[in-house]
């Protein structure tokens, strides 16, 4: 039988996993307990195939599983409950402000924003107790999925979507700007243009992930790796890889009984 695929989220003092129909969050409350809430997913989007809508389908789903989780544990320190999170997105957006009111040409002045705009992110991570939950998600998922023990550096990462993202993006919003004729279509192409690049970007991610050993799946993903390595993971503790542990035992659970109820039903 083969295994599941499952995702995760390191929160600020837990981490959250999400499978196919599923999901599991656990936390540590300010007493050091450790407390789990898990539940079907708040949103399934079954039968996209779309190349473009299928990847944008998949995020969404994940994403929704945030405030499920947010609402079941009020104790889980969520991305949009941290104020270190909001702090970085905001300094992200100013950059953003500035760097477009420079006179730099179309398309430096896309790989500007683009590079810059997850640096704020990356330098709020590090080191934090978000990065070393990330690194126990990894390392727990990792080793569940290869039945080996695995690092924190994970090669489903979404961090391995940055360069294809930021290409596509920056590609995106330069023919955006010639394309359009006003500023608020210039907006509009740019955000058509944004949910374009996100949906190549993962269609890329996912050849990258069948072709491991090609040169350019190599090339794109080392970004990802770097940013993991140095950045938005770090050495978790035990008692932090038990948390990511009881996410994903409870989540596959989950999985487990459906399965199960399915079979009993046929």
């Amino acid at each position: 039988m083969s295994k599941p695929r499952v995702g995760g989220m390191a929160l600020g003092n837990g981490v959250l996993v999400h499978s196919p129909d599923h999901w599991a969050c656990a936390h540590r409350d300010k007493q050091g307990e450790l407390q789990i809430a898990s539940g079907k997913k708040p949103v399934v989007l079954p039968g996209v195939r779309s190349p473009l809508l299928r990847g944008i389908a998949r995020i969404g789903e994940g994403l929704a599983v945030v405030p499920a989780a947010g609402r079941a544990l009020p104790g889980a320190e969520v991305p949009y409950r941290s104020r270190r999170m909001l702090a970085a997105l905001a300094a992200g957006w100013l950059i953003a402000r500035v760097l477009r009111t420079t006179n730099l040409p179309p398309m430096q002045q896309e790989i500007a924003l683009a590079s810059m705009s997850i640096v704020p992110l990356a330098l709020a991570l590090r080191g934090s107790s978000v990065a070393a939950y990330h690194g126990a998600e990894h390392i727990t998922i990792g080793s569940w999925e290869h039945d080996e023990p695995r690092t924190r550096v994970h090669e489903r990462c979404g961090s391995h979507l940055a360069l294809p993202l930021l290409g596509a993006t920056a590609v995106g919003n330069v023919l955006a700007g010639q394309l359009a004729r006003t500023r608020t279509g210039a907006s509009v192409a740019r955000s058509v243009a944004a949910a374009a690049a996100l949906g190549l970007s993962v269609e890329a991610f996912g050849w990258m992930l069948r072709n491991p050993d090609r040169p350019l799946a190599k090339a794109l993903a080392a970004p990802g790796s770097w940013l993991q390595r140095y950045f938005l993971t770090a050495e978790p503790s035990e008692a932090q890889i038990e948390v990511a542990r009881a996410a994903l035992e409870e989540c596959l659970r989950l999985e487990a009984d459906a399965a199960t109820q399915v079979s009993d039903s046929e």
